[in-house]
């Protein structure tokens, strides 16, 4: 390559960067341009955006301040309304005010001008009881001159005649009283050995304290007793008397002093046996069940009483009563039999004599209905007897009649006197008589009773032949040391209370029990 090659080509090369450099400047130029003619397109769409956006926020703005200054306005209304009421209220009270304070200032004035007056009365009561005071001591003066004694001579010499004057009516008194109570005294004894005689014999209460229940085989003993005496204990707590099972082939004894329990205690055992299913919720639903149809069943044997001695038009409660007469014997008798048997004598006696026979032998037939309930309630069952009869609506002759048949109470008629002689026919008919069971029955009821009373005790049993009572209490009242000190408080107040023959032991049983059902 020579020279001209060379130069040719630098020239070319320079040439060459003279046009690249032009070439860059005009695309430059022209992208610049472009890019600022877009910037400021964008420039004033924002510009005219912002703009747009500061007009709406002034109006926004000012729609909020006119809405919030119409709140303000509303508020202040409101409260302006407040404050007129509150001011209207305080002018209204301040107004009563000052017309009780006009009114309390008027007896103000009225007080004082009494005060005055009080005062003015109290200084002449004063002077009048001064004046008074000179009289009586001008008398008491004049007095002593005239009898020649003093004051507390006179006084000495009356307390000495009234001391004189006591002492005599007193011992006149007692002399009187004396005579009187040693006669009384007589005719009180004579009733209560009469009393004694007649209801206090030989102690013989088996026949009416134990019943026996045959059982099929000696494995249901083990079902009635139940897991760890459970099912015993459920049976005795439900029915008050007590279930022994020992030995015996195939029997269980139920010992109780009232016969109602233990006639209701060998229902309920009879049928549980026959079911077959023991246990503790079965058994109450069974001896509520039975509990009703012995009831039902006392009140078909009083109707069939009634209708043999034809007395009619009977209160329900004194057919109930006979009902239980059914179940309760009297020196070996049975109460109804006999009842209806004094009934037909005085029947009997009556029509020879011409008198009343419906009612000589209503008189009969209720004649020992106090029996029924004497082992709960004081005194003789012919009293008992003639206050049921005027309770429940009975003539004042057959209530008479009743009461009178073991000379407690005059007669008013021929046919109430004829009772004693039937009670007495009817009683001396072959047959033994044993031992009445009231005294008996009602110091057992004395000991249930005192159980009772006691605070949280739900029932009291006594079991044993009294030689027991068994007490349950309510577990939300009594807790398990509560029931630590229920016994010991309810043996001291035995011991207190009662009078019996060895000793007594008290059992306090606490059973919590929950029951669901599953649905």
């Amino acid at each position: 390559m020579n020279a001209n090659d060379l130069a040719f080509l630098l020239i070319f090369f320079l040439f060459g960067i003279v046009a690249g450099g032009f070439g860059f400047w005009l695309f430059y130029r022209y992208k610049v341009g472009s890019f600022q003619n877009v910037a400021k397109d964008i420039l004033s769409k924002a510009n005219s955006e912002a703009e747009a956006l500061r007009k709406g926020n002034e109006l926004a703005i000012k729609q909020t301040q006119f809405e919030q200054q119409r709140e303000a306005e509303q508020l202040w209304q409101q409260e302006r309304k407040k404050i007129a009421r509150e001011e209207e209220r305080l002018k209204t009270r301040e107004d009563k005010l000052d017309s009780r304070l006009s009114l309390l200032e008027k007896k103000l004035v009225d007080i004082e001008k009494r005060e005055i007056v009080i005062t003015a009365q109290r200084d002449q009561i004063d002077e009048e009881k001064k004046s008074l005071q000179e009289q009586n001591q001008k008398l008491i003066k004049e007095l002593e001159r005239t009898a020649g004694l003093s004051a507390n001579e006179a006084r000495e010499l009356l307390l000495e005649r009234i001391n004189n004057e006591v002492r005599t009516d007193a011992a006149n008194m007692v002399r009187r009283l004396t005579k009187e109570a040693e006669e009384q005294a007589e005719d009180a004894a004579r009733k209560i050995i009469v009393t004694a005689i007649q209801r206090l014999a030989v102690t013989t209460v088996s026949e009416a304290t134990v019943s026996t229940v045959t059982i099929p085989t000696e494995e249901m003993k083990g079902r009635i007793i139940g897991r760890e005496g459970r099912n015993i204990r459920a049976l005795e707590h439900a029915t008050g008397v007590n279930f022994i099972i020992d030995d015996t082939p195939n029997a269980v004894v139920i010992s109780g002093f009232d016969p109602l329990r233990i006639y209701t205690a060998k229902q309920v055992l009879a049928e549980l046996v026959s079911d077959g299913r023991i246990h503790p919720t079965r058994i109450e639903e069974v001896v509520e069940k039975v509990q009703k149809e012995v009831v039902k069943k006392l009140r078909q044997y009083g109707e069939d009483a009634a209708l043999r001695a034809g007395a009619i038009n009977l209160h329900p409660e004194l057919i109930l009563l006979l009902g239980k007469l059914k179940l309760r014997y009297s020196y070996g008798q049975n109460v109804l039999d006999h009842s209806i048997e004094v009934s037909h004598l005085m029947g009997l006696m009556a029509s020879e004599l011409g008198l009343d026979v419906k009612l000589a032998k209503r008189i009969g037939l209720l004649h020992d209905m106090g029996k029924a309930v004497s082992h709960e309630m004081e005194g003789s069952h012919a009293i008992i007897g003639h206050d049921l009869a005027l309770k429940y609506n009975e003539t004042p002759d057959v209530a008479v009649g009743i009461g009178c048949h073991h000379f407690e109470m005059p007669a008013n008629t021929v046919e109430g006197s004829l009772c004693s002689t039937a009670d007495a026919l009817s009683a001396s008919r072959p047959g033994g008589r044993i031992e009445a069971v009231e005294e008996y029955v009602k110091r057992l009821k004395k000991l249930e009773e005192l159980a009772i009373k006691m605070p949280g005790v739900d029932k009291a049993y006594a079991l044993q032949a009294g030689r027991e009572i068994r007490v349950s209490v309510l577990p939300n009242l009594i807790n398990d040391d509560g029931i630590v000190t229920l016994a010991n408080d309810l043996t001291k107040i035995i011991e207190k209370e009662l009078t019996y023959p060895g000793k007594i032991k008290v059992t306090v049983i606490r059973e919590r029990r929950a029951t669901e059902y599953a649905l």
